[in-house]
């Protein structure tokens, strides 16, 4: 609705960070890319929980953002790519799946106690959406005297990286804010000229209505290496 607004008054648009669903579009969105945020997190830990020494199917947790972030989507997405041929072939078991509303780091808490209860404590590897749900994960590990376990996270927090120098996370996402507020400014100069946004983009994504050009981001994986 504000997007429609500020077309009717000729006001240009940037989508910042996420991307508007639906309606007229903005004129440009920045962000990371954040199906490559979830992928970098799949591939991180894939490896890691290939080597774990257990009988059967390694058994994986999904501890996904909120169901109101299109973000959150887009990270599940990208580890979901990397883990769902791993499910296929009955190599790891998906043991639960579920969204934290508000990305609440109190209420991951409890789905996570709730999940581990379900499993009887059976679970072996959790890719959590970012850093908080991780520390949610780690909290309920220790409250359960579990030992750590394969657990992705993003955002680069200082907690995530604590986390990961104490062994408790296994990687981080690094998406650096002076890269992404730069490339915004850039995007917002060139509007204000009247330049051709769509030429600094290097990709489109759809909002559901709208082909919006991305000026995509590329992420880094970060681990205690």
């Amino acid at each position: 609705a504000i997007i429609a607004q500020a077309r009717d008054a000729d006001v240009k648009v940037i989508d910042y960070d996420r991307l508007t669903i639906e309606g007229p579009g903005a004129d440009i969105y920045v962000s990371f890319d954040n199906v490559a945020v979830g992928r970098l997190m799949g591939e991180t830990l894939e490896p890691i929980i290939d080597a774990l020494e257990v009988d059967g199917p390694k058994r994986v947790v999904q501890l996904n953002g909120s169901p109101t972030d299109n973000n959150a989507t887009l990270f599940r997405e990208g580890y979901f790519s990397v883990a769902s041929p791993r499910y296929d072939a009955n190599e790891w078991e998906l043991v639960d799946d579920q969204a934290v509303p508000d990305w609440d780091n109190q209420q991951a808490l409890t789905i996570y106690e709730q999940i581990l209860t379900a499993a009887g404590g059976d679970v072996d590897a959790t890719f959590a959406a970012n850093d908080g749900l991780a520390n949610s994960v780690i909290s309920a590990l220790k409250t359960q005297g579990m030992e750590p376990m394969p657990v992705s996270g993003q955002d680069a927090t200082v907690g995530g990286i604590q986390n990961i120098l104490a062994g408790d996370q296994t990687m981080t996402v690094y998406k650096p804010i002076k890269l992404e507020a730069e490339a915004a400014a850039e995007a917002a100069i060139a509007l204000l000229k009247g330049e051709d946004v769509a030429a600094l983009a290097n990709d489109t994504l759809s909002n559901g209505q709208s082909d919006v050009p991305f000026l995509k981001l590329t992420p880094l994986a970060v681990t205690a290496d």
